[in-house]
This record gives C-alpha cells, structure tokens and sequence, in this order.
C-alpha cells in the first residue's frame, strides 16, 4: 500500500510539475489553454449519454470535466507506477521518467485521438514540444518524487 500511495503522491508532483510549465509557456508565448482537454469530455459525455445543461453550464462543465481528466491521468500513472516499481526496483531515475512522460502522454492524445478530437499530422513541430515538453518533466518530477519518498 505505501508504493500505492507513494506512486499517488509523485504523481501529484508530477502533475503540478506539467501544469506549472504549461501555464509558464502559455505565459512566455502569449498562446491560449488547448481546448483538447474540454473537447474529450464533451466527446465522453455526448458518447454516454450525459447532457451538461445549458450552453453556458455545459462549457463550463466541460471545462472542469477536461481539467479533471489531467488530474486522474497524471494521478493514475503515477499511482500505476507505484504499483510496478515496487516489484521492480532497479529502474534508474534517468530511465523511468522518460517512460512515465511518454505513459502520461499516451494516456491523454490516445483518447483525443480515438475521439476525433485532434490529429497528430496536423500538429506541427511546436505543437509537439507544447506536448512533449511538460509530460517529460511530468515523468522526471513523478519518478524523482517517488525515489526522494523511497529513500532512506
């Protein structure tokens, strides 16, 4: 249970870690929020069935629904890997994150992908380091959080 819980907790830094960046460039480049992440949970609800209200509650809804789905993803690979790295324990720090980066990511463009929500070919090279970028330093902060817990 304490790798569980562990995993939880490096996977909260490394979620804060993604989004700290993210605003950060946001900031830098004067660019706005992706609407990805609101567009998968409209996607989501329309596909079960869920109304969200009117046209203002339902943007706001989707809103709120698309944050939240960063926070289970990034909590859910995190807590994932306190699972496997408790049976496998000698993966290095340099090695994991990366692998968690590339999980984390996975985990959200797949979906958005599979929904139509966006294309990877029609990215373009900075939208793939938008994309990149804050999910390596996502899986470095959540595998150097989970060894800084670990360790005596």
């Amino acid at each position: 249970m304490r790798s569980v819980v562990r995993g939880l907790v490096a996977g909260a830094a490394g979620t804060v870690a993604l989004n700290v960046l993210t605003y950060a460039d946001m900031l830098v480049r004067a660019r706005s929020a992706s609407s990805v992440p609101e567009d998968v949970a409209g996607r989501l609800a329309d596909q079960a069935g869920i109304r969200l209200g009117d046209e203002q509650q339902a943007t706001n809804r989707r809103s709120g629904a698309g944050a939240l789905l960063g926070y289970v993803t990034g909590l859910g690979v995190g807590t994932l890997y306190g699972l496997i790295r408790c049976r496998c324990s000698g993966l290095p720090t340099l090695l994991a994150g990366p692998v968690l980066g590339a999980t984390a990511m996975a985990a959200s463009d797949v979906p958005s992908v599979a929904l139509g929500v966006t294309n990877p070919r029609e990215w373009g090279a900075q939208g793939w380091i938008s994309d990149i970028v804050p999910h390596l330093v996502y899986g470095m902060v959540t595998a150097a959080t989970f060894e800084a817990l670990t360790s005596d």
